[in-house]
């Protein structure tokens, strides 16, 4: 379940950044009872921009596929090879 915060409690910084490393998801604070601000730890925001970056691959992909941009398996793996392991 999402931990959500009044920005109020922003000043005790040692217990949000202990909130944010324990959840290991996001934190969202709010304002006036509307949601203002999500915080998280360096961790949690790395693994989400990792995770965002590899659907963004993978809709790439995808998106070759539908388009009919496939290579031949065996020509692809040659030139790996060339370009890689006997440069």
């Amino acid at each position: 379940m999402p931990q959500i915060i009044p920005i109020k409690d922003l000043r005790n910084t040692n217990e949000i950044s202990r909130i944010c490393h324990e959840k290991d998801e996001p934190v969202f604070v709010t304002k006036n009872g509307y949601g203002d601000m999500v915080l998280m730890s360096m961790e949690t925001y790395e693994k989400s921009m990792a995770r965002a970056d590899l659907l963004n691959k993978i809709a790439e992909g995808e998106e070759d596929i539908r388009k009919g941009n496939l290579l031949e398996a065996g020509s692809a793996l040659k030139s790996l090879r060339e370009e890689f392991f006997e440069a």
